[in-house]
């Protein structure tokens, strides 16, 4: 498969780290400078938990965010205003790093041509079976010195969790 023309600026990391910079400068830290372009090797993410977003048009395309679970229980206090002592239930994860993949998602389906309508957010601790698809971008963030991911995927078949 060959990337189609609406996505090829996608295929940089420049956008992304963008957007991801002004999300975490509007919903999660309130100040610039504490999301960055992560270097070096990619990193294993203990714990892992994915979220996503379908963006559906002439090409399906998943935008996908991984993070570890203690990383994202400090972003979901962050977005939540929770304090630090606060347990974080499995809902309020979801809910948040759900609203982050849907934030990235609608922001980089704002940056193609003739994009479709955004999906809900899924969130789950099983890495979905993308084997079959084309990854079109993946980068790292490090986020107060803690790694991030996300992907972007052109989707050739329909996939079940």
């Amino acid at each position: 498969m060959t990337i189609p023309a609406t996505w090829e600026p996608l295929t940089d990391e420049d956008p992304v780290l963008t957007i991801a910079q002004d999300l975490f400068t509007t919903m999660i830290d309130g100040e610039p400078g504490h999301l960055y372009a992560w270097t070096g090797e990619p990193p294993v993410l203990e714990d892992p938990s994915y979220a996503w977003v379908d963006v559906s048009g002439p090409v399906e395309t998943r935008v996908m965010l991984v993070t570890g679970r203690t990383t994202g229980e400090h972003l979901t206090r962050a977005l939540l205003a929770m304090d630090e002592s606060d347990v974080v239930s499995d809902a309020d994860f979801a809910d948040a790093i759900g609203e982050m993949a849907n934030v990235v998602g609608g922001n980089v389906k704002s940056l193609v041509t003739n994009p479709g309508a955004l999906s809900i957010p899924v969130v789950t601790h099983r890495e979905p079976d993308m084997s079959h698809d084309v990854c079109l971008l993946e980068t790292y963030f490090g986020w107060r010195g803690a790694p991030l991911g996300v992907s972007l995927w052109a989707i050739t078949r329909k996939h079940g969790l």
